[in-house]
C-alpha cells in the first residue's frame, strides 16, 4: 500500500511548518505589536483555521519558547527563544532601542553589559556589547539560573510569592521567601546585585526595563570580575538602573510615580 502524495510524513511536516509560520507571522504584525499579543479567536480569523487547531499549534509553540502567553490577558505574543535566534541580526524593537543604550552604558563602566529576558526558571541573553562598539556574543542564547542572578531578581519582580513558588516549587535553588526579600530589595533600590552568589569570583547588577504597560519585560546586567567591579557595585548598579529606564522610556513606558533611582540620587 502507497502513501498519497499529501499523506507523506515529509509533506505533512511542511504542512505544518507553513501553518506554524502563518501563526508566527501573524505574531508579528503591526495589530499584535500594538495589542501587545493576539488572542486565539483572532488569530483562527487570521489565518482561516479552527480555533481547537490554533490552540493546540501555540501550546505546542510555547512548550517550545517560540510563543509566549501573557498571564493577565491571556494573549500570545512572540516567545524570548525565537527572539534570541535573531537577535544577532538586531531586527525586533526591544534589541534594536537598548543596543545604542547599553553601548554607551558599557562605555562608561568599561565592562560588557547584556540584555536578558525571562525564560521559564532561568535568564536567557539574547544581546550582549562591549563599550568598545562591537557585540560579544559568548552569552547570547544561553540561559542562567533566575534565582541566583541579579537579573533574575529584577525580571522576577512583578511575581507573587504564589507565582514564584509555582514557578521555582519548594526545593528550588532558593527558598522561596529568601527570594522574594531579595526581589523586594532590588525593588526599593531600584537595581539589583549579586556578590559571588552565581559564581565564585563574579559580581554583578541588574536593573528592569518595562514595557508600555508597565510590566518588567527584560532587563540589562553588568557582570565582572569581583577585582574589577566589587567596590563600585552601587555606582554600576546606578547607571544600570539610569540605562534600563532609558530603554523603557523609549519603548512607551511612563512611571506614574517616581522613580527609585531618583530617590537614591537626590
Amino acid at each position: 500500500m502507497t502513501q498519497s502524495p499529501s499523506s507523506a510524513p515529509g509533506v505533512q511536516r511542511g504542512h505544518g511548518l507553513r501553518r506554524d509560520i502563518e501563526l508566527l507571522d501573524a505574531l508579528a504584525s503591526d495589530e499584535a505589536q500594538n495589542d501587545g499579543g493576539l488572542g486565539v479567536v483572532r488569530l483562527a480569523q487570521l489565518v482561516g483555521r479552527e480555533k481547537t487547531q490554533i490552540s493546540r499549534a501555540l501550546k505546542a509553540l510555547a512548550a517550545d519558547g517560540i510563543v509566549e502567553r501573557d498571564p493577565d490577558t491571556l494573549e500570545y505574543r512572540l516567545g524570548w527563544r525565537l527572539f534570541s535566534l535573531v537577535a544577532r541580526t538586531s531586527e525586533n524593537r526591544l534589541v534594536r532601542t537598548a543596543e545604542p543604550v547599553m553601548h554607551a552604558l558599557s562605555a562608561d563602566l568599561e565592562e560588557t553589559s547584556h540584555l536578558c529576558v525571562l525564560q521559564d526558571r532561568e535568564v536567557l541573553t539574547v544581546l550582549s556589547v562591549s563599550g568598545h562598539s562591537f557585540r560579544v556574543h559568548d552569552w547570547e542564547g544561553r540561559g542562567a539560573s533566575a534565582s541566583k542572578t541579579s537579573a533574575g531578581r529584577v525580571l522576577l519582580a512583578d511575581a507573587s510569592p504564589d507565582e514564584l513558588y509555582v514557578r521555582f516549587g519548594i526545593a528550588g535553588e532558593m527558598p522561596v521567601p529568601e527570594l522574594w526579600a531579595l526581589i523586594q530589595v532590588a525593588k526599593q533600590e531600584g537595581f539589583a546585585r549579586v556578590n559571588e552568589e552565581f559564581e565564585p569570583g563574579l559580581v554583578g547588577v541588574s536593573a528592569p526595563i518595562r514595557d508600555f504597560r508597565g510590566r518588567v519585560a527584560a532587563a540589562i546586567n553588568i557582570s565582572a570580575p569581583k577585582y574589577r567591579l566589587g567596590n563600585r557595585l552601587d555606582e554600576a548598579g546606578c547607571a544600570t538602573a539610569a540605562a534600563a529606564c532609558r530603554v523603557a522610556s523609549l519603548l512607551g513606558w511612563e512611571p506614574r510615580r517616581r522613580n527609585p533611582l531618583k530617590a537614591r540620587l537626590t
